[in-house]
């Protein structure tokens, strides 16, 4: 087999008037976070991860913010489109592994569902999905509640080709 890693890294502020989408999965909080799609900094960072593994840029090639047909788009979509483009080539994603920066809201609560939802955009069983959460101990922009950052881990596989 053929495997790759990739790692990915989003970030958003916080905004009054939009909802919280993280993980594919709508988060009860007062604000949510500003960007041209739905600003899913987690399902942002797992199409980084996956387009980095298999050399394929980032999201902002494939998706930009200057492109209208992607405003307000639905992130789950969007890694839909991802996992197309690495099945097309070839790649099936073998797992990933995600950690989500921010005061609050609490995410742990959040987590299976998030889990739930991300497994099957990736033909994955959820045990090959890891969500986890930590704060930044009320330090810098996250730790003052501005935003959220996600890092995000994956590793891809491939048959070895014979020629």
């Amino acid at each position: 087999m053929n495997i790759r890693v990739g790692f990915g890294y989003d970030v958003h502020r916080f905004a009054e008037g939009r909802e919280l989408w993280l993980g594919g999965v709508k988060i009860p909080h007062e604000k949510g976070l500003l960007g041209h799609s739905d600003a899913d900094a987690l399902l942002h960072a797992i199409c980084d991860a996956l387009l980095g593994a298999t050399g394929k840029g980032d999201i902002g090639t494939h998706f930009p913010d200057t492109d209208p047909a992607w405003k307000g788009a639905d992130s789950r979509e969007l890694l839909r489109a991802v996992v197309g483009l690495l099945h097309a080539d070839g790649w099936r994603v073998g797992n990933v592994d995600c950690t989500l920066v921010l005061e609050r809201p609490k995410m742990m609560p959040h987590a299976e569902a998030m889990r739930n939802t991300i497994a099957p955009l990736l033909d994955l069983a959820p045990d090959a999905v890891s969500i986890k959460a930590t704060t930044n101990e009320q330090m810098g922009h996250l730790g003052r509640e501005e935003g959220v950052c996600a890092y995000a881990v994956a590793l891809v596989q491939r048959p070895e080709s014979k020629g």
